[in-house]
């Protein structure tokens, strides 16, 4: 079997993921080549995936990626922590859910009732984008783990050897430090994190011996782990409990009886040891001194006789402008949100291009335009091979996968600032939009030939642009500034409708409209500006605007002429008769 190294070779610039599959197929050792190399994420669908969230996902996916085309056996192992505990009532859901806080996810209803469960609900839109965006991955559900018994070894294991685990997190929580948060939404989100959650829970008692027990049980009358272990008896595996929800007191037995779960401490490092996990990323919270990997390096090979997976903490991914992302809330932005306004390539190409440690945030304001701009800069940069380095390499592995190939992007790259600026000024019409892109220069058989980028600008102009942005273009001329006109904008108009084509065209619109005040000075068309010329120029495309949309500024001015059409704009700019 292949086992080529990218940095090694050289033929490649090394990146985080080239470093990351390094360290995979490290702790893989020998056993590289003959056993499946498994890159593992895991999340919790306790509400929407937002784009904080997608980081956990990407990291592992484009590892096992690198890993995949090396040639070598490599799996993207997802965990659904569906089984963990429903904690709050988000915003926007009935105040009656929170009946069900403390019950496992999966044994929550959906409150749209379009789904079997809280869980199912929020898994199936981020498997959906996750797919648009060419992710494969073998998924589990820790639900259906516990409750087949798969790990019933493991958590016996964990409570006859609780005294050292109890050792070892006691040890920890004299050492315990927050991470330092650099924005108010990312200090939120860190105290939304679950990292220390069974710190916070754990029942005081400090050498109690059922005080910090690692095994939770499910009520079996009520489902809400809200539950204290009474009693344990080694021989029998009979674990005892009682509810403070209900009152409800019974007896589980362990070895047969499948109805709770480890704390999370114990039972991220009990999952290494089962799955034989390589690689696993986490938020820089998870990698804190006390937090869960610290502890579970430690818990992994006291207790489990295994090995932790190479790490990389990941930072904060928020939004500009809103607040924070915390899944426990509604109204966050997720992958889905993206991607109406972001190609999959461009998405994906947001979290590769930078160190997962480099935190950052997805702006869907104008920062759009720019993100696009870049993008199709470093397309081109892309096919000369005498410009390769890592941002190229960013680029291809965000453009496509080894299994789906190249992801779906325009077979005719219109410029995204172009195809929103029509978008706004002809109101989303995509036929429209299509024929003043050829008639920009961008030449295309239909309109699919400019999708999917068409579609996300149509989007992003019609939901993401806000109303005092958006361009409204005049429906008749403006009588009474048309009567004020000064000597040298009588002259510029006069000039600019003299020339004007039924035909627009962009080079030749874009020559006329910034040659007119040459032309007005006594320059010829193509001459350079003078410096009086420049001045003109700002006041006359100021005019423009003012005639034509009502404001100072707008689309670009060869844009908004292309879309109004040539007979419009002589409309608009003569005055009444």
């Amino acid at each position: 079997m292949a086992r080529g190294n990218r940095s090694d070779q050289g033929a490649e610039p090394t990146d985080w993921v080239t470093r990351a599959a390094d360290d995979a197929i490290r702790h893989a050792g020998a056993e590289a080549g003959e056993r499946v190399i498994t890159c593992a994420s895991g999340a919790s669908p306790s509400g929407p995936i937002h784009l904080g969230n997608l980081r956990e996902f990407l990291t592992v996916h484009f590892v096992a990626e690198e890993i995949r085309r090396r040639g070598l056996p490599v799996r993207h192992l997802h965990s659904w922590d569906d089984y963990d505990r429903f904690r709050k009532v988000p915003a926007g859901v009935d105040p009656s859910w929170s009946e069900h806080i403390g019950r496992p996810l999966s044994a929550v209803p959906d409150p749209w009732g379009c789904h079997a469960s809280w869980a199912e609900h929020f898994k199936a839109p981020l498997r959906d984008a996750l797919a648009e965006m060419g992710v494969e991955m073998e998924e589990v559900s820790q639900t259906e783990r516990y409750q087949a018994g798969a790990y019933t070894e493991q958590v016996l294991t964990a409570i006859r050897r609780r005294d050292e685990i109890e050792a070892v997190l006691s040890r920890y929580r004299t050492k315990k430090a927050a991470p330092v948060a650099e924005s108010e939404q990312e200090a939120e989100a860190l105290a939304d994190s679950v990292a220390d959650a069974d710190d916070e829970a754990a029942a005081p008692g400090a050498g109690d011996d059922l005080a910090r027990f690692p095994y939770k049980p499910y009520c079996r009358e009520c489902g809400r782990d809200t539950t204290t272990v009474t009693a344990w008896d080694d021989a029998t595996t009979d674990l005892s409990y009682a509810c403070s929800s209900c009152g409800f007191t019974g007896v589980t037995n362990v070895t047969t009886q499948h109805e709770g779960k480890l704390v999370w401490k114990v039972d991220w490092p009990m999952r290494w040891s089962v799955e034989a996990v390589d690689f696993e990323p986490g938020g820089v919270d998870h990698a804190t001194p006390g937090s869960s990997y610290t502890v579970g390096k430690e818990l992994v090979a006291d207790v489990y006789g295994g090995r932790a997976p190479s790490f990389v903490g990941y930072s904060f991914v928020g939004v500009a402008g809103m607040a924070k992302m915390s899944s426990s809330k509604g109204g966050v932005p997720t992958a889905a949100d993206a991607l109406k306004v972001l190609e999959a390539p461009i998405l994906r190409w947001l979290y590769v291009r930078r160190q997962p440690k480099q935190a950052f945030n997805v702006d869907f304001g104008p920062e759009v335009v720019r993100l696009y701009d870049e993008w199709d800069s470093l397309g081109r940069k892309a096919g000369d091979p005498a410009k390769r380095d890592a941002q190229v390499l960013a680029f291809e592995r965000a453009s496509a996968t080894a299994a789906a190939g190249t992801l779906p992007t325009p077979r005719v790259v219109v410029p995204f600032r172009l195809l929103s600026s029509v978008a706004d000024v002809t109101a989303g019409s995509a036929e429209l939009i299509s024929g003043i892109a050829a008639r920009g220069g961008h030449d295309h058989g239909s309109v699919e030939d400019l999708q999917p980028r068409l579609g996300r600008a149509m989007t992003w102009t019609a939901e993401f642009v806000p109303a005092e942005d958006r361009t409204t273009v005049r429906d008749e001329p403006d009588a009474e500034r048309l009567a004020r006109l000064s000597e040298d904008e009588e002259l510029w108009l006069a000039q600019l409708l003299d020339r004007l084509p039924s035909e627009l065209d962009v080079d030749g619109t874009t020559a006329l409209v910034y040659g007119v005040p040459k032309l007005a000075r006594g320059l010829g068309i193509d001459d350079a500006p003078t410096d009086q010329v420049k001045a003109d120029q700002k006041a006359f495309f100021r005019l423009l605007y003012e005639l034509l949309v009502g404001a100072e500024r707008g689309p670009r001015l060869p844009t908004l002429f292309l879309a109004l059409g040539s007979d419009r704009i002589r409309h608009l700019l003569t005055p009444p008769a």
